[in-house]
């Protein structure tokens, strides 16, 4: 009888081990690796007024010698026929943080890629790799001391990417979109 429950208890510790094993696995960041591609989508924006915007949105992620970089575009289409079109391109190298990544926006009196000063009204960028999302945060502080925070969360799925985007200036959530972008 013995040996029948230390058998009994070795093997639900084992069966313990997997499924714990299984479920820290969503918490394991993704590998930049499995972002690089260029997508593509649209989506509608509630305006404070009440009207609604179309935007077209596409992003481009590559690696480079020392890191990735990530592209995007906005084109929005204002309800009064004008065209506002939007391009971001920023680098990203690795930190001393494991899945958390530096922007490298410009270089210093040394050549070294660094972070640009949001004291000076320039926003203070950073990325990091969460499970299947890479997130790129972009802090501006004002000239008041305010700040406003953006937040574009890029989930893998199998079709592509899973955007979502928010805004928030100082506390007040101001703008969010959610939309799917297609693998090219």
């Amino acid at each position: 009888m013995r040996v029948s429950a230390l058998s009994r208890m070795l093997s639900l510790t084992g069966f313990m081990l997997v499924v714990l094993m299984l479920l820290a696995r969503p918490a394991l960041a993704a590998d930049i690796a499995d972002f690089v591609g260029d997508f593509t989508g649209s989506a509608e924006m509630l305006r404070s007024d009440g009207t609604l915007e179309s935007r077209d949105m596409s992003v481009s992620i590559s690696e480079t010698s020392n890191g990735f970089n990530v592209s995007w575009k906005t084109i929005a289409f204002k309800h009064d026929g004008r065209v506002k079109e939007q391009t971001f391109s920023i680098d990203f190298i690795p930190t001393d943080r494991s899945d958390v990544f530096s922007a490298a926006m410009k270089r210093n009196v040394f050549g070294h890629e660094v972070q640009l000063d949001p004291m000076k009204g320039e926003p203070f960028v950073w990325g990091r790799i969460w499970g299947d999302t890479l997130t790129v945060y972009s802090l501006f502080i004002d000239d008041a001391g305010g700040y406003e925070m953006q937040q574009f969360d890029r989930t893998l799925t199998k079709d592509g990417l899973d955007l979502n985007f928010s805004r928030v200036r100082d506390g007040v959530p101001e703008r969010s979109i959610n939309t799917m972008l297609e693998k090219k």
